[in-house]
């Protein structure tokens, strides 16, 4: 696995998986809530935020891509993934994250629709300007909050 945060002007960080497991995490007990309207609360996990990959990097970018093994996207504002928000997590319930629910590693957003929390994350590229993700692309609310309950565009 490598991991890499892309700036709006092409400059790379990346990590392998050695490299990224030696970053400070932290345990993050979070509430989760999905698009097709359940919620589990209390959930427990481990990860690096999305702060710790950024400290080293330089952008005036206001939106990011979360990229993932097989092609999938989404789309945020970066201001959802900084200030202790957002993390880029391998472990769930004290183990490492399974395949099928996004391992070794996904982005966890909490606070908003469970799929801007891309499984299997390889990546996130900064961007000036907004650009619709995969579910997105397809009818999906660009934002996702779920106490607004932004399903799909018009919600």
């Amino acid at each position: 696995m490598e991991l890499q945060v892309r700036t709006e002007t092409g400059q790379v960080h990346r990590w392998d998986w050695a490299a990224f497991l030696r970053l400070p995490s932290e345990d993050i007990t979070v509430d989760i809530h999905c698009v097709t309207k359940w919620s589990k609360f209390g959930t427990g996990w481990r990860g690096v935020g999305v702060d710790t990959l950024l400290a080293d990097v330089r952008t005036t970018a206001e939106f990011a891509m979360a990229r993932s093994y097989g092609g999938y996207t989404t789309n945020l504002p970066l201001a959802d993934l900084v200030g202790g928000q957002a993390w880029v997590a391998y472990q769930y319930g004290g183990q490492d994250l399974a395949p099928e629910h996004g391992g070794p590693a996904r982005l966890l957003v909490p606070h908003l629709y469970f799929w801007k929390s891309a499984k299997w994350v390889t990546g996130i590229d900064l961007m000036e300007h907004d650009q619709q993700g995969f579910w997105e692309s397809l009818g999906y609310h660009n934002y996702g909050d779920p106490w607004r309950e932004q399903r799909y565009w018009g919600d």
